[in-house]
């Protein structure tokens, strides 16, 4: 009896071209030149490109320390000029001296507490009430036509301008703080998702229409995966705006049962006219916006690129 056909094979993965080049010239004669060059440029390939994202990896290192190192130069080199008292412009020995004693008092612990608890709490209050009616106005085109407009004024409008408003309504309480990070954070994070939403490609809800999904399966699990690059850049920016709402509301509405933070220290420095206390508020401020950025949006974004094949190889 004829035997049956063997089943065809499978076709090998593609492996990379210094790979192909090194496997052809191992399993051909090794003794020709020819062979021998073409093994040497492919081990040389690959060793380029180890070095390569090797540089890469310390260049992420040492150009923002760099840069910082010259940053801090230029500010000792302005400050032993005398062109101002050193009490307006205090030296960067000055500010670290004036850190250690915040640190000692227990007084840059609490504000920096106080600070990040307020902001991490609003902005998470903020992303729950923003990604429903991002969604809500993305999906129905006659609210969004009605509210669209107003959405983006809010998010022009400066968040400064609801602290009095706010304090007129709240009083000196924290609901006055967190009142004013919604209204920085909330606009932010809804145009954000609006705009991830316009860039979905019309196959994906023609797909979730002909599986049979319904309009809230449709914006869970179709609409909204595909429109997180979007998002992610609106809850980016609304981290943005809540942090800077955070810290207007703290300088301006102080007193009462409103807690000590970075702003409250900021505005304290003020009253005091003393300069080293301001400008290690305000490094403080922006150490805390950088890690928050270093630490929970870089890595989620660099994750989401590469879970997509978005992510270069100079940025691995």
């Amino acid at each position: 009896m004829p035997s049956n056909p063997a089943p065809p094979a499978e076709a090998p993965e593609a492996e990379p071209t210094e790979t192909r080049h090194i496997t052809a010239a191992l399993t051909r004669s090794s003794t020709g030149s020819e062979d021998l060059r073409e093994l040497e440029s492919g081990l040389d390939s690959l060793q380029s490109d180890a070095a390569r994202r090797h540089r890469i990896g310390w260049s992420r290192v040492l150009l923002p320390v760099a840069a910082l190192v010259v940053l801090v130069l230029a500010w000792q080199f302005y400050v032993s000029l005398g062109v101002k008292r050193r009490d307006l412009v205090p030296g960067p020995l000055d500010v670290l001296g004036q850190v250690g004693v915040l640190w000692g008092e227990g007084k840059l612990q609490e504000a920096v507490w106080t600070s990040l608890q307020r902001g991490i709490v609003g902005f998470l209050i903020s992303v729950a009430i923003a990604t429903p009616v991002g969604l809500l106005l993305a999906q129905v085109a006659p609210l969004r036509r009605a509210f669209g407009p107003l959405i983006s004024g809010l998010q022009v409008l400066p968040s400064v301008a609801w602290v009095p408003a706010a304090i007129i309504w709240f009083g000196l309480t924290d609901a006055t703080v967190y009142f004013v990070v919604f209204m920085g954070a909330i606009p932010s994070i809804i145009n954000g998702l609006i705009s991830g939403v316009d860039q979905i490609p019309p196959q994906y809800r023609r797909v979730g229409t002909v599986l049979g999904a319904s309009r809230l399966e449709m914006a869970l699990q179709i609409v909204l995966p595909a429109a997180l690059p979007g998002y992610l850049s609106g809850l980016k920016q609304g981290w943005a705006f809540s942090w800077r709402s955070l810290m207007a509301a703290e300088i301006i509405a102080v007193g009462g049962t409103i807690g000590f933070g970075l702003g409250s220290l900021l505005d304290q420095g003020r009253i005091l006219s003393d300069m080293t206390v301001v400008m290690s508020a305000i490094l403080l401020i922006l150490a805390v916006g950088i890690l928050i950025e270093l630490l929970v949006f870089a890595p989620i974004e660099k994750r989401l690129l590469r879970s997509r094949g978005l992510l270069s190889g100079s940025t691995r």
